[in-house]
């Protein structure tokens, strides 16, 4: 892999996500001449949901130390509490037509995020597919093509939920964290569809912690940055489309100050002349709360 790439991977959680942030970031790009992955859900939002998660001391802190409320709005942190929430691919589907239509790569993120997050390591391989597949017809329809790829949300991944996805027609997938692109072993069987991980933090699981500001936030990121290795950022509309974007905008002319081109995820892998095999195991990453998928060596 040569040159400076950051492979730049924008997830949409929410319904406010979707309407607000996702047109903010889309003009933001336009204008500095940046395609990006889009990972949409499309189903119910009921993130709202994990608002019961903060009786859990460690959940509660990261609330407090990231903001929360005022980062991502009361609207998100109640919704699908009291009520279904609404149903993001019908409700926002001109919003999704629109990235699409801007050049940006279009990958399905979720049918519900917040099931998908918590409950996933329950779930069997049959139930999984059926529901990754009701969420890609909706997003076909919306996007009026198909998703390219697939990241897990939360990076929660399971060998079930690896193997259900390795059903569909997906160029990559982008299911934890990481250092490299590589294939996954599940059970010996090297499968398909390459993943992309991610390399570097996000916003919720650096800020306030560590001494890390708003003021310090992008020097603090630039000096990740990998200028000979993989470079995967995430953002989400939620956040860099609302209250960060002035803090995102401030990254981008950063890093191409230092030579740094943005790319959609899928454009990764072409770079790489070789893929090592890998597999996946589940740990914990500092500021997160809970465990998530992560490269290893087999």
């Amino acid at each position: 892999m040569t040159g400076k790439q950051i492979g730049l991977r924008i997830d949409v959680d929410t319904y406010r996500g979707t309407r607000n942030g996702v047109p903010r970031l889309i003009e933001l790009l336009h204008k500095t001449g940046i395609k990006a992955s889009f990972f949409f859900t499309v189903g119910p939002d009921n993130m709202g949901r994990h608002v019961w998660r903060l009786l859990k001391p460690r959940f509660f802190m990261k609330m407090v130390k990231s903001r929360a409320a005022s980062l991502y709005g009361w609207d998100i942190l109640l919704r699908g509490t009291f009520w279904p929430g609404p149903v993001i691919g019908k409700r926002l589907s001109s919003v999704i037509r629109k990235t699409a239509e801007a050049g940006h790569e279009i990958g399905f993120h979720a049918w519900d995020h917040q099931q998908w997050q918590s409950k996933i390591d329950s779930f069997p391989e049959e139930k999984i597919h059926k529901t990754v597949q009701k969420g890609v017809r909706l997003l076909t329809k919306a996007a009026e093509k198909p998703p390219v790829s697939f990241a897990a949300p939360g990076w929660r991944a399971t060998p079930s939920s690896l193997v259900a996805t390795e059903r569909f027609s997906f160029q990559y997938a982008s299911d934890c964290r990481g250092e490299s692109v590589f294939y996954p072993v599940v059970d010996g069987v090297r499968l398909t569809i390459p993943q992309v991980p991610v390399t570097l933090p996000t916003y919720d699981e650096w800020i306030g912690r560590d001494g890390v500001t708003n003021e310090n936030y992008n020097d603090k990121l630039l000096e990740q940055l990998n200028p000979h290795g993989l470079n995967v950022l995430t953002i989400h509309a939620e956040v860099e489309g609302g209250i960060a974007l002035s803090l995102f905008e401030q990254f981008v002319a950063g890093a191409m100050d230092r030579g740094y081109r943005f790319l959609p995820l899928g454009r990764l892998p072409e770079l790489h002349r070789e893929i090592p095999i890998g597999r996946m195991i589940a740990e914990t990453v500092s500021g997160r709360e809970g465990w998530v998928a992560v490269q290893s060596k087999l």
